[in-house]
């Protein structure tokens, strides 16, 4: 599952093939929330952790196909 996590105040975003469903990676963020980091691990076995007081936004979903073509 691709996840992007804004930072605040970093004028770049995090892009990350993170392992879990949907329903993980929404309950990592909403107990991040609460109080502490959000941690996701990769599919490659790397962890990136967040503070939850930096996060600006998190966007998960499946990776976009790049169109090819004139009728793109």
């Amino acid at each position: 599952m691709e996840v992007k996590i804004g930072v605040q105040n970093v004028a770049r975003e995090l892009v990350l093939d993170a392992t879990g469903t949907d329903d993980e990676i929404e309950a990592a963020v909403q107990s991040a929330l609460d109080g502490g980091a959000l941690v996701l691990s990769d599919d490659k076995g790397r962890r990136v952790m967040v503070p939850a007081g930096a996060l600006g936004y998190v966007e998960v979903g499946e990776p976009s196909r790049g169109r090819v073509g004139f009728g793109a």
